[in-house]
């Protein structure tokens, strides 16, 4: 059974020599949480209080501003962070996505950085052996595969890694939201591989700041403030007290469409 069970957890980080507020702000702009000032070494409390059951099919986007703790908390879910106080137990395979470069090395060939990659996100070499034919022609790299990474363009790797990371077969997928920050033309022609991937995924964690790519792939979310849940609930709801406007307010008639949305109701002062 694919779960995730997250009791009480805090994720706390103890600076040592930092002699200066500056460094504390340095971090700070890195890490959610607050800083202890109860001891002499300066304490990040990244995570506070957190708790969290996630269950198969369930869907969940993370919003909040950079530095709450969205980050931390999809390490934690990821087994790259042990909870400093608190619990974290989670069953089945995990596919942590939180960069689309990583684990891909520039001076061995494309062909070969899809196998190196696969092993990354937990899949055996002999299955992505028979995923490459579908990812070469996904990514329409042709030849370029037989090169060396270096020789790609940014977008060229983009297409690699998000080919890659579309193929594999996660019990529990983590995104971060760098997958986000991709040519809009190739992101456009990737949506029907996400969804599937998402499909095939029996728990999804996502964080990002974008609504349409939450929708797209969520259908309920985590508001994080200052390392701690502050709301949770259906996507719409959340991201309507967060942002303080409905989600949809702003978007065309084709995305709501899309979504099956009705038309966001608009107030007249006039009448």
């Amino acid at each position: 059974m694919v779960s995730i069970d997250v009791q009480n957890a805090f994720v706390d980080f103890p600076i040592f020599d930092a002699k200066t507020r500056s460094m504390k702000k340095k971090v700070l702009g890195k890490v959610g949480g607050k800083i202890g000032t109860e001891t002499k070494v300066p304490i990040i409390e990244a995570l506070h209080d957190v708790t969290l059951n996630l269950r198969e099919g369930d869907r969940v986007g993370l919003v909040g501003h950079n530095g709450a703790g969205k980050s931390t908390l999809l390490r934690l879910l990821a087994g790259i962070y042990e909870p400093t106080r608190g619990s974290s137990r989670i069953q089945g395979k995990i596919a942590p996505v939180f960069d689309l470069g990583v684990g891909m090395d520039p001076e061995i060939s494309g062909e070969e950085n899809i196998i190196i990659r696969g092993l990354f996100l937990g899949m055996t070499a002999k299955e992505m052996e028979k995923r490459v034919d579908d990812i070469a022609e996904f990514t329409e790299l042709g030849d370029y595969l037989q090169m060396p990474l270096r020789t790609y363009s940014t977008g060229m790797r983009v297409r690699l890694a998000l080919g890659v990371v579309t193929s594999i077969d996660p019990e529990i997928l983590i995104l971060d939201e760098g997958i986000g920050a991709v040519d809009a033309a190739f992101l456009n022609k990737a949506r029907d591989r996400l969804k599937d991937l998402v499909k095939r995924s029996g728990i999804l964690v996502f964080a990002s700041h974008s609504d349409e790519f939450l929708f797209e792939l969520c259908d309920s979310a985590l508001w994080m403030d200052e390392g701690h849940i502050k709301q949770r609930g259906s996507l719409r709801d959340v991201l309507t007290s967060y942002k303080g406007r409905d989600p949809f307010e702003n978007m065309s008639q084709e995305t709501l469409d899309r979504f099956g949305i009705e038309p966001v109701a608009t107030t007249n002062g006039g009448e």
